[in-house]
């Protein structure tokens, strides 16, 4: 029941104090996000459009951004790590359905999304997966797996690409 009140407020506030903000008020949302639970840093960038399930299942590192109408469906835990992107029109998603059950009980399973990664523009990523330290998933990508630490996926489903360099 707490729950499903928690939900009832965050829609409210979603909607009349967090969706209408100016797009660079970006700490006012980080703001609104803690007042909720979030664990959400000053530094975060996390756009006005994002739909986020749950606020308390939330956790924003050090310099990332979650890019305009992200959906961030965080029944179980969601961590996006420091230095991490997450681009726009990209799908958290950490729960689905128990297909063998009659009822289709939901299941979830928390997705850790690594420092300095990037989840590209329309990109999937189903619970329970870890896109690990500089990985990135391409764009419109579909992973149900973890992604190695610097290496590049893309694809659906996603399949490894090439392992990510970085040029100084």
């Amino acid at each position: 029941m707490a729950n499903k009140i928690g939900r009832v407020l965050w829609c409210v506030c979603w909607w009349l104090l967090f969706r209408p903000s100016p797009r660079i008020m970006f700490r006012w949302r980080v703001l609104v996000l803690r007042c909720f639970g979030a664990t959400v840093t000053a530094r975060s960038r996390i756009d006005p459009t994002v739909r986020i399930w749950a606020p308390w299942n939330l956790v924003v590192g050090r310099d990332s951004s979650i890019g305009h109408h992200v959906d961030v469906y965080n029944v179980a835990t969601i961590t996006i790590g420091d230095h991490a992107t997450v681009s726009q029109y990209s799908y958290l998603c950490a729960a689905s359905h128990d297909l063998a059950d009659p009822t289709m009980r939901l299941v979830t399973s928390p997705i850790r999304i690594g420092d300095a990664a990037w989840v590209c523009a329309k990109a999937f990523v189903g619970p329970g997966v870890t896109v690990h330290q500089g990985a990135v998933v391409g764009a419109c990508g579909v992973v149900t797996k973890d992604v190695p630490e610097w290496m590049i996926v893309a694809g659906n489903p996603a399949r490894e690409i090439r392992k990510r360099e970085i040029q100084s």
